[in-house]
């Protein structure tokens, strides 16, 4: 991991938008083998980036780009991954598209590659999914789990980096079912862990195991009907192996909500609330938390407003 202030490259191998937890977790590891450029919001964060962050028990130097100062022309990139919030993935893409890419790959959460294209035209991109975590204090990065990182085909050189980088990736040509079964992860864990406040580990047991059995038993029949390759107890057992792989972990929207920032409850629970009236299947305990989150995101937006603070 570099310990000097970075040195400008004319094209990296790799670009990441997005510098959150997991953006520089991966950033991070990717810069311990070669080069990476991480595209931060503003000047002021890719400022402090660039003269340094804790990334683990190490000091990170981001080679740190502005997306609000991009100049002419910005280096090359080969791929741009894009590990952004969901409200951003257009004006990310457009950044991504910048670096002259070979192809774009969005790690988000949600349902987002229809999105990405029609942005990037002839440009190749597509969504993956991955299970790393880790999460962001005052102090710095917390990486927790490396996971697995599953790419669409197309995307096997970006398999290949990360997975050098200690960041365990391969291409399937079952990316669908794959981004489903994700999808049904995430709408069981992260609505759960911002309303309790509490790791994903902790919702394996009472008082919030029910919760989590009844959003994977209203899910599962809506993302069966999308094509999920699972039966229902197999869901409920890759909800629950997700919750205690990623136990000690503050699932990504309970992070927002501590730290004050809106959610992507719309873009995680709101995709499958669109699923299931596609297919006519009821998900009230879902529509629940949706709104559940959403008086979180209000109640923090009216506290920035009025000058009380917001952070959780």
């Amino acid at each position: 991991m570099s310990i000097t202030p970075p040195v400008p490259h004319a094209r990296y191998p790799l670009a990441i938008v997005g510098a959150g937890a997991l953006g520089l977790h991966f950033a991070a590891r990717l810069a311990a083998r070669g080069p990476v450029a991480v595209l931060a919001r503003d000047a002021a964060t890719a400022a402090r980036l660039r003269a340094g962050v804790r990334v683990g028990d190490a000091r990170f130097h981001v080679d740190a780009l502005a997306l609000d100062e991009l100049p002419a022309e910005p280096p090359a990139a080969d791929w741009v991954i894009v590990l952004v919030k969901a409200a951003d993935t257009e004006a990310a893409a457009r950044a991504a598209l910048r670096l002259r890419p070979r192809g774009v790959l969005s790690l988000q959460n949600g349902l987002l590659e229809d999105r990405l294209r029609v942005v990037c035209g002839a440009v190749p991109c597509g969504q993956g999914l991955t299970t790393a975590g880790a999460w962001r204090d005052a102090s710095g990065v917390t990486p927790v789990s490396t996971g697995e990182t599953l790419l669409p085909p197309g995307f096997e050189a970006v398999a290949t980096l990360l997975d050098a980088a200690g960041l365990p990736a391969r291409v399937t040509p079952d990316i669908a079912a794959a981004r489903l079964a994700k999808l049904l992860a995430n709408v069981a864990i992260n609505p759960l862990a911002a309303i309790f406040r509490v790791r994903n580990g902790e919702l394996l047991a009472p008082p919030y195991r029910a919760w989590l059995d009844a959003l994977v038993r209203e899910a599962w029949p809506v993302l069966r009907a999308e094509g999920l390759a699972l039966d229902e107890a197999a869901a409920h057992a890759h909800v629950q192996a997700v919750a205690r792989a990623t136990a000690a972990n503050r699932a990504s929207m309970l992070q927002d909500v501590e730290a004050g920032r809106r959610t992507e409850i719309d873009a995680i629970t709101g995709a499958l609330l669109v699923l299931a009236a596609r297919h006519v299947q009821p998900v009230p305990t879902h529509a629940a938390v949706q709104q559940m989150v959403r008086v979180l995101d209000e109640a923090r937006a009216a506290s920035r407003r009025t000058g009380d603070g917001g952070a959780g």
